[in-house]
C-alpha cells in the first residue's frame, strides 16, 4: 500500500480545508483507513477513520466540522475540514494497516 496525501496549508481560523489522500494497492479499498494528526511536542492521533463500506468515526474534538469520505474508484480518502481553529494545527497523515502516507501540514492562523 501507498498513500499520498495533500491539501494541506495556511488558514485562518473559521476557514476550510479539503485533504486528499490517493492511495494504491489492491487491498486499498477493501480496508479501513484513517486520518491522524501530530502537533509539535504532541502524540499522533486519530482524527477520523472510514470502513470500506463508507461508515465514518470521528474524535470527539473535531466531530460536527470535519467530514470524512472515500471515493474507491478513485481510490482516494477526504477530509474536508470547516470552522478550522488554531488547535487543529499538525502535520495530518493518512494512514491505513500500518502504512503511512508522508504527511500534509495544516496551520490555522488565529
Amino acid at each position: 500500500v501507498q498513500l499520498q496525501a495533500s491539501g494541506g496549508g495556511l488558514v485562518q481560523a473559521g476557514g476550510s480545508l479539503r485533504l486528499s489522500c490517493a492511495g494504491s494497492g489492491s487491498t486499498f479499498n477493501f480496508n479501513a483507513i484513517g486520518w491522524y494528526r501530530q502537533a509539535p511536542g504532541k502524540r499522533r492521533e486519530l482524527v477520523a477513520a472510514i470502513s470500506s463500506g463508507g461508515r465514518p468515526n470521528y474524535a470527539d474534538s473535531v466531530k460536527g466540522r470535519f467530514t470524512i469520505s472515500r471515493d474507491n474508484a478513485k481510490n482516494t480518502v477526504y477530509l474536508q475540514m470547516n470552522s478550522l481553529k488554531p488547535e487543529d494545527t499538525a502535520v495530518y497523515y493518512c494512514g491505513q494497516s500500518g502504512y503511512w502516507g508522508q504527511g500534509t501540514q495544516v496551520t490555522v492562523s488565529s
